[in-house]
């Protein structure tokens, strides 16, 4: 088996964005806003010069390649986040009763789902816009993981138990992801 010895990586910092990295903190603002997240960097060295950001790891194991991998792909998406921003969409699917979706605070709150009287309710994470037009939902923010979340949380909230989904197929379903079509 072949051993590494030295495993590289570089991010280019777009322009209007600042990274600075404090400890174990990085923190970068841009033009959308601030991100901000603490790891664990271990055996990952990781150094800025000039409109670069560098990570090096001496001699990793299995479990440093992967946190390597993990933290460059955290970072350069809080880079992307700040820049551009990450657009979730679902669509509201019904054949039986009408759906009603609204936003109330940081709350959705789904009426007639199945014709079920007590409405159903999806966490909004921080820092996350959600919009209704008519039978489509959209996400947006600059934390990849809380747009996730939340259009998982929207997503969650429909799932039906105790009927045949072959059958009763309603719901809200994710269609897009951080502008990949599925």
């Amino acid at each position: 088996m072949k051993k590494i010895a030295l495993l590289k990586e570089e991010i280019v910092i777009p322009d209007g964005v600042n990274v600075e990295i404090k400890g174990n903190k990085v923190i970068v603002k841009g033009p959308k806003g601030t991100l901000e997240r603490e790891f664990q960097f271990g055996k990952i060295n990781v150094t800025r010069e000039n409109k670069k950001l560098k990570f090096q790891a001496l001699f990793p194991n299995r479990r440093d390649k992967a946190m390597f991998g993990t933290i460059v792909g955290h970072i350069s998406n809080m880079i992307k986040g700040v820049t551009e921003g990450f657009t979730y969409k679902l669509k509201i699917v019904y054949s039986h009763f009408p759906i009603n979706v609204r936003v109330n605070g940081n709350n959705v709150i789904i009426d007639n789902f199945i014709g079920e009287k007590k409405p159903r309710i999806a966490k909004i994470s921080p820092g996350v816009s959600v919009k209704v037009n008519k039978d489509e939902i959209i996400v947006e923010g600059i934390d990849k993981e809380a747009c996730g979340q939340t259009a998982a949380n929207i997503e969650r909230a429909t799932c039906i138990k105790r009927r045949d989904p072959r059958v009763f197929q309603d719901g809200i379903y994710i269609i897009e992801k951080a502008g990949k079509k599925l």
